[in-house]
């Protein structure tokens, strides 16, 4: 079976422009890494529904609360590795600077035997939608483009 992964895309207008909630992914690998370091907050399915998951994992790579029932599906995309990823959309406002996310263990450096911590995302950020597009994960970009579509439909 294909696996599965759902997300949030948060959006807000600041100033007359769209601004998306983004978050850097955590580890050594993205250390530095700016261009396509970026993700909307999403985790892989169990067998729970894909809106359950959406809200679990937004809150696990956030550390914000959102309300399911806020949340529009935007679309699925299959991505470069096989996997479904399925997003959501809500139009919110959070701070931030005061986001946090669970963590995950490594090895780090490799093959040192060192057990690490890491954040899985280590910021989060309001980015305007076109800066967006070229700091997000490529495969994810399709959702940046169809939230715009979605709002130049409801204008």
């Amino acid at each position: 079976m294909m696996k599965r992964s759902a997300g949030i895309l948060v959006y807000r207008i600041n100033n007359n422009r769209l601004e998306v909630l983004l978050c850097h992914m955590g580890g050594p690998y993205w250390k530095g890494i700016d261009q396509g370091g970026w993700s909307i907050p999403k985790g892989e399915m169990s067998k729970e529904k894909a809106i359950d998951t959406a809200v679990r994992e937004f809150r696990e790579e956030t550390s914000f609360p959102i309300e399911r029932n806020s949340l529009e599906f935007l679309g699925s995309k299959k991505q470069f590795s096989k996997k479904l990823v399925i997003i959501f959309t809500a139009n919110c406002d959070y701070d931030a600077s005061k986001a946090y996310s669970n963590t995950f263990q490594m090895e780090w450096p490799r093959k040192s035997g060192k057990i690490c911590e890491f954040p899985e995302m280590d910021k989060a950020e309001w980015i305007p939608i076109e800066e967006a597009k070229k700091r997000i994960l490529s495969g994810q970009l399709y959702f940046l483009l169809k939230l715009e579509e979605k709002l130049k439909m409801q204008d």
